[in-house]
């Protein structure tokens, strides 16, 4: 006999997921429509959107790494529901793609390169940011965080 458990998603882990993603994508609506940018120009509200974002995401996935105490729906609701709501990178490409056609093709590269590298590098910062406040000695006053990493 097949559990209903098995064939029944989570209900509760769907709503935190949708949830947060209404949120992000909100607050990166509200933030392109503030800082709107020519086809031609670079999408500085996108390129903020996500390197912001994916620093972000370092951060919360590696302190629920470390966390013991986490709700369960947490990392869900914040990394998937909001931040994947916030981030955006299929706006990024498509403002590639309207600056190759619009004929200002370094700026293209030039924005496709800046914003993965940028992107990466500020994903790895998050989780060497969050490893390094978390592992001091002290740092969780209620002891939930490892402390292992001194």
């Amino acid at each position: 006999m097949v559990h209903e458990d098995s064939i029944m998603p989570d209900v509760r882990l769907l709503a935190a997921v949708a949830a947060g993603g209404v949120l992000g994508a909100l607050a990166r609506f509200g933030l392109q429509q503030a800082f709107p940018h020519e086809a031609t120009g670079f999408g500085w509200a996108t390129f903020a959107i996500n390197v912001v974002g994916c620093l972000l995401i370092g951060i919360v996935v590696a302190a629920a790494a470390e966390s013991r105490r986490a709700p369960r729906l947490t990392r869900p609701f914040l990394v998937t529901g909001v931040l994947g709501g916030f981030t955006t990178f299929s706006t990024y490409i498509v403002d590639v793609q309207r600056a190759l056609v619009g004929g200002a093709p370094r700026t293209a590269l030039l924005y496709a390169a800046v914003t993965l590298v940028t992107a990466l590098a500020a994903a790895g910062a998050g989780v060497r940011l969050a490893a390094f406040v978390f592992s001091r000695p002290g740092a969780a006053a209620d002891g939930d965080l490892a402390e292992e990493v001194a």
